[in-house]
């Protein structure tokens, strides 16, 4: 029972973390300013909302959006 309780919430998690990785990877290819605040404003709170079940630590998540904001910050500065 364990075991297949531990399956279907590595294949939960695995899906999450795929899409994770696409929001933030959106965040990385934003063209222009509107479309950075935008796809960082998503996966910011997608960040939050997965740190709370623990499919990634909180810290990591922090650390992710702090370097996310830092890298729209700098690549879009005027």
């Amino acid at each position: 029972e364990a075991h297949r309780q531990a399956l279907v919430r590595n294949e939960v998690s695995k899906a999450v973390r795929s899409d994770l990785n696409t929001k933030i990877k959106a965040v990385e290819t934003a063209g222009n300013q509107a479309t950075a605040d935008g796809a960082i404003k998503v996966a910011v709170k997608t960040l939050d909302q997965q740190s709370g079940p623990k499919v990634i630590h909180r810290n990591k998540a922090a650390r992710i959006k702090s370097r996310l904001t830092r890298l729209v910050a700098s690549r879009f500065a005027s």
